[in-house]
């Protein structure tokens, strides 16, 4: 039983589903193999798959199809041997990551060092202690599987307009190869970066978050599911494939010796951000706890996901939403896993998979086509009309930035939601309709609505700040 209360500090008392109870895939407590090894298990399962598929990089047919070349220059000179640089923002994981392996590829081929960089940046838009820490942690997972991988991982403290041309000139990098988002900020990063490297340094840019790259999957923003579905379904055959390892690069021993260790505990101390919002304890950041919570998700709640995944009083979600947001696991992993699944679940693959590839490509297609993705501009026409005539209607109660953020509404389902949203960092998708519909509805003007929604949405969800964040408010 869960009770949380409300204004009036009557309490709300949530029962626990059938599908919350412990089943026979789910009995941790009495069970004789430990978390640790459960996941260790897993992972070694994802490497051999991994092997199978190719030895390395080098021997897999790499779709190019996934990078586009962002400068003038195409080909490495040879007055610059320092090697390749992959700038990791988005998708902050070793493997399973398309930019990274490309840039393996790349140096691989060149007989090159290959380096991985993170650019911390003290602050960013409404990004708390909560964010910050989930990424830090899942960062020092990745520092580690490099060094494993005689791969030496930078973790720059700054912006990355001034951090990454600076190495690219003090280490006469070769190339840079980074990821793909379609929001404005990245977008103004990789722009600046283009222009601010010297112009004879390859600089590509690889989707490693869609299944399908979004430059492949259209040229347009869409309108909806309906016109975008079928685009992507026509490609994944092509791009919905197993992925190769990241292996121990052969040309990085001598940039290893000169490889020092990071300093976490200075990094957290340069953050500039609201500490009152601090990490939640049922998701804990990093690739192997990805893991876990997928494997946790296809043997326990898949059975129930098509039937009960609208419900917000059964627990039947992946609950993947956070790593995604941060890319400490691939999507298109947690599909090819998921879709193991088709035979005994057919229904509930299916429902996944249109949520995690149709209407979460559809976001990115969105954010990235559309510049005024993020206020009430780019809204169609249909949608601003509809505000625009009920704008001067009377809105009894109209509350505060305030009143929202402490949940003093008159509605007790609100006020749950809101508070669970504070302390957990979360909400169900179901209810969060509901949630920013009534802001909407008790909110003075259209704008402020969205302006409240986005706000709360980004200061506290581990997936705020997310395209399917924006496009959902």
């Amino acid at each position: 039983m869960k009770r949380i209360k409300n204004k009036s500090g009557n309490a709300i008392v949530t029962k626990k589903s059938k599908a919350e109870s412990p089943d026979e895939n789910d009995k941790d407590a009495t069970s004789s193999v430990t978390t640790i090894e459960k996941v260790s298990i897993t992972l070694q399962a994802l490497q051999k798959r991994r092997l199978a598929t190719a030895k390395s990089i080098s021997e897999f047919p790499f779709n190019k199809k996934r990078v586009r070349v962002l400068s003038i220059v195409k080909e490495v000179p040879e007055s610059r041997p320092g090697g390749v640089l992959y700038w990791m923002s988005r998708d902050a994981r070793v493997q399973d990551n398309w930019a990274l392996l490309y840039a393996q590829r790349l140096s691989l081929k060149l007989k090159l060092p290959l380096f991985v960089c993170y650019c911390l940046v003290p602050k960013f838009l409404n990004a708390t202690l909560r964010h910050y820490k989930f990424l830090l942690d899942g960062l020092k997972e990745v520092d580690h599987e490099c060094r494993e991988l005689s791969i030496p991982f930078k973790l720059f403290l700054g912006s990355p307009l001034e951090c990454i041309p600076e190495f690219v000139s003090s280490r006469k990098i070769s190339a840079v190869v980074c990821d793909f988002s379609p929001l404005r900020v990245s977008q103004q990063w990789v722009e600046g970066i283009k222009n601010a490297i010297p112009r004879d340094v390859p600089f590509m840019q690889v989707d490693a978050h869609n299944l399908v790259p979004l430059w492949e999957a259209s040229n347009k923003q869409e309108y909806g599911a309906r016109t975008i579905r079928g685009k992507l379904n026509s490609k994944l055959a092509e791009f919905l494939t197993e992925f190769p390892p990241v292996l121990r690069h052969a040309y990085n021993k001598e940039v290893m010796l000169n490889c020092t260790a990071i300093n976490w505990k200075g990094a957290e101390t340069s953050i500039q951000c609201d500490r009152s919002v601090d990490a939640v304890e049922w998701a804990q950041p990093g690739y192997k706890a990805a893991c876990s919570q997928l494997e946790s998700f296809c043997l326990n709640r898949l059975r129930i996901f098509s039937e009960k995944r609208n419900d917000p009083t059964v627990n039947a979600l992946s609950g993947l939403s956070p790593w995604f947001h941060f890319g400490q696991i691939s999507v298109q992993r947690c599909v090819l896993e998921v879709m193991r699944f088709k035979p005994k679940y057919k229904a509930s693959v299916e429902s996944f998979c249109e949520e995690a590839i149709v209407r979460r490509e559809l976001a990115d297609n969105f954010c990235y086509y559309n510049e005024h993705y993020d206020n009430l501009k780019g809204l169609h026409a249909w949608a601003a009309k509809t505000l625009d005539d009920h704008r001067k209607d009377k809105r009894s109660p109209a509350y505060t930035l305030a009143e929202f953020e402490q949940a003093h509404t008159h509605d007790d389902l609100w006020n749950a939601s809101q508070l669970q949203l504070v302390r957990e960092g979360k909400m169900h998708g179901f209810l969060r309709m509901y949630w920013a519909k009534k802001i909407l509805e008790w909110s003075s003007t259209p704008e402020e609505a969205l302006e409240v929604a986005i706000l709360l949405n980004d200061k506290y969800s581990l997936d705020g700040r997310d395209p399917n964040g924006y496009v959902g408010m």
